[in-house]
Formats: structure tokens, sequence, C-alpha cells
């Protein structure tokens, strides 16, 4: 049975469920959901959890980094380079510095608005939907964080590009920040590449490609990531032998130690057989351990 992660390096041209329906081909399990969609023109990081890990895509650090290059004097419906240029301006005079000046208003928590063509429901429609539609919408805006933007390169010239490193929190939409910087020098901007380097945990340096993975299996030497790699951004909570049985039958357990805290984590078996996960909670004296996913023995 196929349990845990794969770290996936998403090629251009696949949306992600593109890329979960050839992962399930491949390894031949219906159950594959991934972390994070991509746009297809987006390569990167994919987080793929397969199997019973499927339940485990929640617990998943949140905290995502792109590589990105923004294309200045151009606008377009989509707010990257698959839409319709709807505004196009040479702006030979854009200097690196006139970019500098206003970059800190895209770092820490800001006001976001997403793209009209994104997958975020309004009235319980896909905004991309309404879009293809001809539908007039107003997509709210949301607060989103950026902890880090910082220039890369810089390459002058007719239609400038500039090349960044952004981390940052769910939710981030790099097209927008790409469309606002460009409204931010009045130039207007669109995003011309981007490449996901980190997501839930993973890094673009240790994910494999659909044709390594194709080759693994083959040679019968895929090896899935486990949960306690994946979660290990969490503590672990070891049961005693006493305890896992109660714990396959969902029930709380009470829990000792000296440096517990509340908050999820993941349970184990005296043995390090991964056994789901949990939430511990301190009443009064007592710390109790609520069975959040409880895998069977």
């Amino acid at each position: 049975m196929t349990f845990g992660f794969l770290n996936l390096n998403k090629p251009p041209g696949y949306t992600s469920h593109d890329c979960v329906a050839r992962v399930r081909r491949l390894l031949g399990t219906k159950r594959v959901g991934h972390g994070g969609t991509l746009d297809p023109a987006a390569v990167g990081v994919l987080p793929m959890a397969l199997g019973k890990a499927t339940r485990l895509l929640q617990f998943l650090p949140q905290d995502k980094a792109y590589k990105a290059t923004i294309r200045f004097g151009v606008r377009t419906t989509t707010d990257d380079l698959e839409g319709e240029v709807i505004e196009g301006q040479p702006v030979p005079d854009l200097s690196k510095e006139s970019i500098q000046l206003v970059l800190s208003q895209f770092r820490g928590k800001i006001e976001q608005v997403p793209p009209i063509y994104s997958a975020i429901q309004v009235g319980g429609k896909r905004l991309y939907k309404i879009a293809r539609q001809g539908e007039a919408v107003e997509v709210p805006a949301r607060m989103v964080e950026v902890y880090d933007l910082k220039i890369l390169d810089w390459r002058p010239g007719e239609f400038p590009e500039l090349d960044v490193a952004i981390s940052c929190g769910p939710g981030t939409y790099i097209r927008a920040i790409a469309r606002d910087l460009g409204d931010r020098v009045n130039t207007g901007a669109t995003l011309a590449h981007l490449t996901r380097t980190q997501s839930s945990g993973f890094r673009l340096e240790e994910s494999i490609t659909l044709e390594e993975l194709e080759r693994q299996v083959k040679e019968q030497a895929f090896t899935p990531i486990s949960p306690h790699v994946a979660l290990t951004h969490l503590r672990e909570c070891i049961l005693s032998t006493s305890q896992v049985s109660s714990w396959f039958h969902g029930q709380r357990l009470s829990i000792t130690g000296e440096t517990l805290s509340e908050g999820a984590v993941r349970v184990s078996s005296p043995t390090g057989e991964f056994l789901g996960m949990g939430e511990l909670e301190q009443t009064g004296l007592e710390w109790v351990l609520h069975p959040k996913v409880v895998f069977s023995s």
C-alpha cells in the first residue's frame, strides 16, 4: 500500500490536477492529493499526499517561497503571460532604484485583491469561471503576509524585467504582487515566470520530476516520504504499549511529560510506527491527548 508524501517538481504546461492524474496512474492508486495549487505555467514544488496520507495535508506547514520574474510595461487579463495583453507600453526609463523605493509596501501584512482568473470562490462560483463567462464581479480584498521580498536581478530595456525571491504565508498570489508593483511605479506589470522553491516544508532541490518518478517506479525504487519526515515541524508524542489499543479505538489518553505544550502532535508507537495525529490539551493538572486522525494497525 502506498502511504506517505511525494515532493514533485511540477513541469510547465501541467495543471495540478494533471499531475495528480499522472501520479495516480504511475503508482496505481486512486488516493492522491496535492497541497497548494500551482498555475499551469508555473513550475516547482507541488507537494503530494499518497494513500491515507491525504488526511494529513491539513497538518503540513503553510508557508511558501518563490522565485518570480516580473515584466514591466505590460498588463494582461490574468496578471501573467498566459492571459490576453490589454496594455503594452515600452518603459525604458524605469529604473531599479524606483522599484526599490516602493518594495517595502509589499512586505509584512498587506491587503491584496486576488487575480480575477483564480480559483477563489465568490457567491459559490470560481472566479475564473465567472471571468470566462464575461460577468462583472467585485473581487474582495484579503489580508496576506509576505515575510520577505528581495531583488535577485534587474534587466533594463523597453520592457524591463525584475527577478525577485518571495517567502510568504498561505493565500498569497504572486501574480497580484506583480500587477500591484507595476501599478505602484505607474508602468503596469505582469508575471513572466514563476518557480515555487518551497511549499509545505518541501524544497525544490529535493524534489523529483514525473520522469524520475516513472523511472523509480519501473525499477521498484520509489519510496514515499514518511509522515514523520513531512511533519517533523510538529512535536512527537510517543504512546506507551498499553495506550496503543485505546488510541486505535479513538479514545482520549492521559499523557505525562516534562515539556508538554498545547497543540497538534504526531503520534507514534513505542517502536516508532506512525499512528496518526492528535491534539494535546491541558485540563486542570492533567494533559489529555485528543485523537484527530487515527490510522488503524
